[in-house]
């Protein structure tokens, strides 16, 4: 039984933003290795300094996603990969005549992944990428002589000021062309103080202008469907199970702890969390394209790639499991003890963070200098403690991202391409995705072989010894200057509960 995806997709050609990005290494890979039929993938590459397209393409090249395709000696086909000069952040993507002409002529699929997904890129940037850099591929797509589909990558968060959303295009919270008057006319710092009058409700200028990049594809008159993915995590199965190389989120978070440096983390325990494998977004977005192919009605289609109504996740679930998983699967490398605990409120793990964060910090940052390394820890918390502020709202909200257009759309496939294009997280079991997780993050992030792990167990164990004796000298110091300042034991034992509970770990 053939797949009525893959024979979508056989004799196409697919032209994509994005590419270098966590979802656009991972879209590249699925389609070279599930789409043996497909002719060429031209990948939008933005020049940079003492660098060609066609060297930043041979990074590309090398990223870990593609292991899988090497072992199995398939790199050949890396020679549908053809590189396009260009910048959605300029005017018509910043192509020639002659590979804009190409692109008219030979491509049938567009995935728009770029975007800039720095919360603190100001109005101007992210209206330049994230909006009008949605309209410069829709301008392409018009022009496009045998449009199968655009597929654009949006957020499950550009409707963040509600806590319930539907798989619909929300009304403009603002006017388009009025915002790209105001953001040309006004200079920075001006723009700088004109954005919370305008963003009103919105959390920042990504979610805002993202939001309204969903009506530049609306309103394009081109078959085409919006995926928005919630916050994008690792590999469920695909290419191997816990792969990743994005930084952000919950893999950053394992990064730093599974290094004995970050030991406090900011969530609610018993609310919703919307986390989705990366392979799920992949396939949600290579089927969408299949499924406007599809639809003889046009109609615009919204997919919610999202799990919270689907497999709800709480940090409850996992919080007792978390440090076994971390030296279960120690790192070599790790300069201390790794413990992670989870804190209800910013201003617990700031006041936590003080002593566990930033004071070892300073103190292994002049380590490393004294020994010619690269003093890292202070800038890295600095940065975490100011990102805070900025990411309360997602830290702290639950929303509902309703998902049943994707499931009904998971439904209409036949098995054999339920199998190869899964879109239904329900089946997924969040204990065994993070023992997956946390290994990914250990080999991938921390680039360490599984051949090290008895290595790594002999040195946890060494330094769990050395945190055990430190604790308790520093308990002890607690306790008597508490008792030394209030002078009755009942007054330091009062006090002394709390300062453990937010200072140290094991004790």
């Amino acid at each position: 039984m053939a797949s009525n995806v893959t024979e979508f997709y056989n004799g196409k050609t697919v032209f994509l933003t994005g590419g270098t990005g966590f979802v656009g290494v991972c879209l590249i890979e699925k389609l070279l290795r599930c789409m043996p039929d497909l002719k060429n993938i031209y990948v939008l590459l933005r020049p940079k300094k003492g660098k060609k397209i066609e060297e930043r393409l041979e990074d590309i090249k090398k990223n870990s996603v593609f292991n899988r395709l090497k072992e199995e000696n398939k790199t050949n086909l890396f020679n549908k990969l053809i590189p396009v000069a260009g910048d959605v952040g300029e005017e018509n993507l910043g192509l020639s005549s002659g590979d804009r002409l190409t692109l008219v002529e030979d491509v049938n699929i567009v995935f728009h992944s770029a975007a800039t997904l720095d919360f603190e890129a100001d109005l101007k940037s992210n209206t330049n990428i994230n909006l009008l850099g949605t309209r410069r591929v829709v301008q392409l797509c018009q022009e496009i002589r045998d449009l199968k589909a655009l597929v654009h990558v949006s957020s499950a968060y550009v409707n963040s000021v509600l806590t319930e959303v539907d798989e619909q295009v929300y009304p403009a919270p603002y006017d388009v062309n009025e915002l790209i008057a105001l953001v040309e006319k006004l200079d920075i710092e001006t723009l700088k103080q004109e954005t919370p009058s305008i963003l009103k409700d919105h959390p920042n200028s990504y979610t805002f202008t993202k939001h309204l990049a969903e009506h530049e594809v609306k309103n394009g008159g081109i078959p085409a469907a919006i995926v928005r993915p919630s916050m994008i995590t690792a590999s469920w199965k695909e290419p191997i199970p816990g792969w990743t190389v994005s930084k952000n989120g919950i893999q950053g978070f394992l990064m730093g702890a599974s290094k004995g440096v970050v030991r406090r983390l900011p969530v609610v325990k018993d609310i919703i969390y919307d986390y989705i494998p990366v392979d799920l977004v992949i396939n949600n977005l290579i089927v969408a394209a299949y499924a406007v192919n599809q639809d003889s009605k046009g109609k615009l289609k919204v997919y919610h790639c999202t799990s919270g109504t689907r497999n709800p996740f709480k940090w409850a679930n996992i919080e007792p499991k978390i440090n076994y998983y971390l030296h279960k699967y120690p790192l070599q490398s790790a300069v201390w003890y790794p413990y992670l605990k989870l804190l209800p409120s910013i201003f617990m793990f700031r006041l936590s963070a003080i002593f566990v964060h930033l004071i070892p910090a300073y103190i292994l940052d002049m380590v490393a200098r004294l020994t010619g390394g690269r003093p890292i820890l202070v800038r890295l918390h600095t940065n975490v403690n100011n990102s805070l502020d900025r990411l309360k709202t997602f830290i702290f909200t639950e929303w509902k991202f309703y998902n049943s257009r994707t499931i009904d759309l998971h439904d209409s496939l036949s098995e054999i391409d339920k199998n190869l294009f899964n879109l239904d997280i329900k089946p997924l079991i969040w204990e065994s995705y993070f023992i997956d997780l946390v290994q990914g993050v250990r080999q991938y992030l921390n680039n360490e072989s599984p051949k090290s792990l008895e290595k790594a167990r002999s040195k946890d164990k060494i330094l769990l010894v050395v945190h055990i004796g430190l604790q308790a000298v520093l308990l002890g110091l607690v306790w008597w200057l508490v008792k030394t300042i209030f002078a009755t034991s009942w007054t330091a034992a009062g006090l002394v509960v709390p300062i453990t509970y937010l200072l140290f770990d094991e004790l």
